[in-house]
């Protein structure tokens, strides 16, 4: 995990990879080595190790960790299985839950945000907004810093917008979630799931009478004491449900919050500060590189052989990666060269550079979540094909809430489609990139309030069927006018 931590994941998958070979049954290693493969980008025995892993997620093995195997099996029905035995084994239910039936008497609903992300990070340039716009008058605000202490900007920001602002320090998960009860929380929401930072032996410990799966992890859970996860109809198709431990909320527009404060850059960088050539096309993702997948780069490698002097912008900086992904390109005779990669820059240096490209190429079977939000909020055009999991249809949900549905592409055949016809008629793709720059004032992909508004509704429903002692259930929240 040091290795990866250092983004030098060849290393880190030869280190799994002997792991495996001193003991094959170690559990979750076979699952992390395949991710610090995908990583590197590297694709040997893809097709073969891929389906072996799937294999034994779907018999009950101890193989991988939800958070890489949603970026592995485009399938809900096997990441269910997958969160089932993660969270049983390690995350396990309390014997003895902290919150016993009571019903709490305030005159705000009481809801705690519990993250390890309250700095500058994806989730906090999402939700800052939405933070600070909650209705005071109907709820109590407080935020649960998990991890070390993060100074900086959006930390104050997000220091200032709740009632009460409370840094874990060295504090236990066990005397976390006893703080929680202790607050009275009516509602707890765990940012995280799953990921890097996340305490899902708190939310195990059931500090609160309802608790709320969101933002974080684009799965189940598979956890029995998350009671609710927020989505929407197209990350979570109705015929879908079954495959969510969760009771799912339905929200009408987008379950991605979005905030409509954000400023805009002020001038760009030339191409040639960005590394970029003069001219030419320029198709980008800067989506992390373990969403890079051999099918998908060919079908990128294959646009770039019918697009004379394009180039492909990536994001990507780990040595074994580049390495692969030039070598990649040279075995299907596209010039290395003509994969640029991006340097890592503050956040608004990275905002302001994406003004250069052309199109933003989606990938699958983890799609862009947040990087698609920011891109799209920019004004530049995202193409995506979705795929049957959460996390490979949330581009999706937020092109059709911005409005502009002809990006969603039906299969990765008219993905490649799409895109050539865009790369080949510049007058159309200006007519494309012109809407998308609208949206951002008219659509409800960036409605700061009226998310707001739907995810209280959500919240609000949540409470009263608590405080009358009903189970968790199901709903669709009704669109505000």
């Amino acid at each position: 995990m040091a290795l990866l931590a250092l983004r030098r994941a060849g290393e880190a998958a030869a280190a799994f990879d002997q792991t495996l070979a001193l003991d094959p049954a170690c559990p979750y290693a076979a699952g992390k080595a395949f991710y610090a493969r995908l990583l590197a980008c590297d694709w040997r025995n893809h097709a073969d190790d891929r389906q072996r892993i799937i294999a034994a997620v779907r018999a009950g093995g101890r193989v991988c960790d939800p958070f890489a195997f949603a970026g592995i099996a485009d399938c809900p029905e096997a990441q269910l299985a997958c969160a089932r035995t993660y969270a049983g084994d390690r995350f396990p239910p309390a014997p003895a839950p902290l919150w016993r039936g009571e019903r709490y008497r305030h005159r705000r609903i009481r809801i705690a945000y519990v993250s390890a992300d309250f700095h500058d990070h994806p989730t906090s340039h999402l939700a800052a907004g939405l933070f600070e716009r909650h209705d005071r008058a109907r709820f109590e605000l407080t935020a649960l810093a998990l991890g070390p202490e993060r100074a900086g900007a959006m930390r104050r920001r997000l220091v200032a917008a709740f009632d009460r602002f409370i840094p874990a320090g060295a504090r236990s998960a066990a005397q976390l979630a006893q703080l929680l009860r202790e607050l009275e929380i009516d509602i707890a929401v765990d940012l995280m799931g799953y990921t890097q930072g996340g305490s899902p032996e708190l939310f195990a410990r059931r500090p609160a009478p309802v608790q709320v799966a969101y933002l974080g992890q684009p799965a189940t859970t598979g956890a029995p004491y998350l009671d609710y996860l927020i989505a929407d109809a197209m990350v979570i198709p109705p015929q879908q449900r079954r495959h969510y431990t969760e009771q799912v909320v339905y929200l009408p527009d987008c379950y991605q919050v979005s905030d409509d404060r954000r400023t805009l850059p002020t001038a760009l960088p030339s191409r040639a500060d960005a590394g970029l050539p003069a001219t030419g096309f320029v198709f980008c993702c800067f989506n992390n590189h373990y969403k890079i997948t051999p099918e998908i780069c060919a079908i990128w490698l294959r646009l770039l052989h019918q697009t004379p002097a394009s180039v492909l912008w990536l994001l990507v900086d780990d040595p074994a990666a580049i390495a692969n992904l030039r070598a990649a390109a040279a075995a299907q005779g596209v010039d290395p060269e003509r994969l640029i990669m991006a340097p890592r820059l503050s956040h608004e240096g990275h905002l302001a550079r994406q003004g250069l490209a052309d199109l933003f190429l989606d990938t699958l079977p983890y799609n862009a979540h947040t990087t698609a939000n920011e891109a799209l909020w920019l004004g530049l055009p995202v193409l995506t094909c979705p795929g049957r999991g959460f996390a490979g249809r949330v581009a999706a949900s937020l092109l059709h809430a911005l409005g502009i549905p002809e990006l969603i592409a039906p299969d990765l055949a008219a993905y490649e489609r799409i895109a050539l016809e865009l790369a080949r008629d510049p007058e159309r793709l200006r007519r494309l990139r012109a809407r998308v720059a609208a949206a951002r004032a008219t659509s409800a992909l960036f409605d700061t309030d009226r998310f707001r508004c739907h995810l209280e509704d959500a919240f609000t429903r949540m409470w009263e069927r608590s405080q009358r002692g009903l189970p968790p259930e199901s709903f669709a929240v009704a669109r505000r006018a």
